[in-house]
């Protein structure tokens, strides 16, 4: 019998920053067994030039980065993290896209879809903005703030942000900050019965919008 998903370390990821900048922070958190378990965050050296509209959005300048290392010296952390769980984000195909121009691909890992192969990608990623636009149609809304907001999950994001968070990054476009907004969202999700009791492999079949590739991570009904 499959594992629940809850039970599985989960690695909610976001980035700042852009594919022309490079990648200026990282915020990870771990979910298993329902809760947070770890958070990672750090700021990182840009690969290219930061535009006054880059700065407006994350709040982060030449000055305050200028002495940190590029995200690629931490590239034995990163595959810790995909070893031992799927990778999660709000939207995944942004994160997806700044990970692999980092490392286009991560040294043999597992196969969350296949149990007992390898593989050799980033994915596939549990993607709660996808997740959310299948299960709840309805919302006028996908994009992350207005989701906690509409859920009633401002409050218990806060908290989290308060003991996780750099105090002086405990807002939207921080990175740890959206990656624990991501991974409220899934909890949410994990209070309903139904969805909670889905196989990992389920719960990746239904985080993609695209038929095909669900058919093809799909093994029965998701709803049986």
């Amino acid at each position: 019998m499959t594992t629940p998903w809850i039970e599985q370390p989960i690695h909610f990821l976001d980035f700042e920053g852009s594919i022309a900048t490079g990648i200026v922070e990282y915020g990870l958190v771990t979910l298993q067994h329902g809760a947070v378990v770890e958070t990672a965050t750090r700021l990182c050296r840009p690969s290219g030039k930061l535009r006054v509209e880059d700065i407006e959005v994350h709040g982060l300048d030449d000055t305050m980065l200028a002495d940190t290392q590029p995200l690629s010296d931490d590239f034995a952390q990163f595959m810790a993290w995909r070893e031992t769980g799927p990778l999660a984000a709000h939207f995944a195909g942004t994160e997806n896209s700044l990970l692999k121009s980092v490392w286009p691909y991560p040294r043999t890992a597992p196969d969350f879809t296949r149990p007992g192969r390898p593989a050799n990608d980033w994915g596939p990623w549990i993607d709660t903005g996808s997740l959310y636009r299948q299960i709840y149609p309805q919302l006028e809304s996908y994009k992350l703030a207005e989701v906690v907001a509409v859920c009633g999950l401002q409050g218990e994001l806060d908290e989290l942000a308060a003991r996780y968070c750099p105090p002086d990054r405990c807002q939207y476009h921080a990175a740890l900050y959206d990656a624990l907004a991501g991974a409220v969202l899934l909890l949410y999700l994990a209070r309903e019965p139904q969805i909670a009791a889905f196989s990992l492999m389920q719960l990746l079949a239904l985080s993609t919008l695209d038929g095909g590739k669900r058919d093809a991570l799909q093994q029965g009904s998701l709803f049986d």
